[in-house]
């Protein structure tokens, strides 16, 4: 199995915060913010043109694991290795992607909808994904099916997910963390807002 850390990564805050930056100059109070309410693993998702300068910004700031989500394929991996990033999460997993994120060593957290998805992860040495688009790939019931033939495996569920359904998913055994947009929402930064969302999903829990 996979030993590249990213299960370590997954167990330090309940919450992933999932980012969509378009001002470099948010990304240090952001990452501030977040990280005092206790959320320190950030995925910076690759779809601004902000993406990578906000990861090298944010890197600088003490506490914060600092990764790249929404890496389509193995340029975007470079990118975002180059730029200092901590883990790297896609969407899905292809072939390519999946071989050179695992030859790099970087932390992979591939996104899986289905049983082939996840075999294809463990042919490649991965043991952990992203559950990705949670919500619409059947919630919670889909999971709990599809960690029955894989044991072993561990999960963020992704997509869809609020704080009012974040106990549930991380009730479940093969559950780690969960991934979630709402800590950062749209519009003008609000720092106070921010650091205050975040220390509610740092102190949710699913036992």
């Amino acid at each position: 199995m996979s030993d590249s850390g990213i299960e370590q990564i997954m167990r330090i805050a309940p919450v992933i915060p999932v980012i969509v930056i378009d001002r470099v100059e948010d990304a240090v109070p952001m990452a501030e913010a977040l990280v005092a309410g206790g959320l320190k693993v950030l995925e910076v998702t690759m779809r601004t043109a902000a993406a990578l300068d906000a990861i090298r910004a944010m890197k600088a700031v003490p506490g914060a694991v600092v990764g790249a989500g929404t890496v389509l394929n193995s340029r975007m991996l470079q990118d975002a290795i180059d730029a200092g990033s901590e883990f790297i999460v896609s969407p899905g997993l292809t072939d390519s992607l999946g071989e050179a994120a695992v030859a790099s060593g970087i932390p992979f957290l591939p996104g899986v909808a289905n049983a082939s998805n996840i075999m294809a992860g463990l042919d490649l040495g991965l043991d952990s994904f992203k559950f990705f688009p949670a919500a619409t790939s059947g919630g919670i019931p889909a999971l709990k099916a599809l960690a029955g033939p894989f044991g072993g495996i561990n999960f963020c569920p992704t997509g869809g997910i609020s704080p009012a359904t974040v106990p549930e998913w991380l009730a479940l055994d093969p559950v780690l963390c969960v991934g979630g947009s709402w800590v950062v929402p749209s519009g003008p930064l609000d720092p106070v807002r921010v650091e205050a969302l975040a220390r509610e999903a740092s102190a949710l829990s699913g036992h």
